[in-house]
């Protein structure tokens, strides 16, 4: 029995040293270097936001899914633009029907 422990442990042990070794000489396995730590890949323009621009927005993958903090950026740009078009087609609105009572 205990040749068997012993043996168990000394594959654990040469399984992790080949883990280790692999992972020192091949990396990662990426092309690209990582982007440092606060860093995004997510771009929306300044202003103007389209469907388009919408379309090609693409998050950084984390452990548990897409990186939070990207996605509220990008939520909260999109409700800032949102909000700028309601108010403005009010605005308009308002200016059509002033001038529908004027005539």
């Amino acid at each position: 029995m205990t040749t068997a422990l012993f043996y168990l442990v000394v594959m654990v042990f040469v399984a992790a040293v080949v883990f280790l070794l692999a992972s020192v000489l091949f990396g990662r396995g990426e092309e690209l270097p990582p982007l440092p730590p606060g860093a995004s890949p997510t771009r929306l323009p300044a202003e103007d936001i389209t469907a388009e621009d919408v379309s090609r927005v693409r998050f950084q993958m984390v452990l548990r899914g897409y990186k939070m903090s990207e996605v509220d950026w990008v939520l909260q740009r999109l409700g800032k633009e949102v909000g700028d078009l309601r108010s403005r087609v009010a605005e308009l609105e308002e200016q059509v029907a002033g001038k529908a009572a004027a005539q």
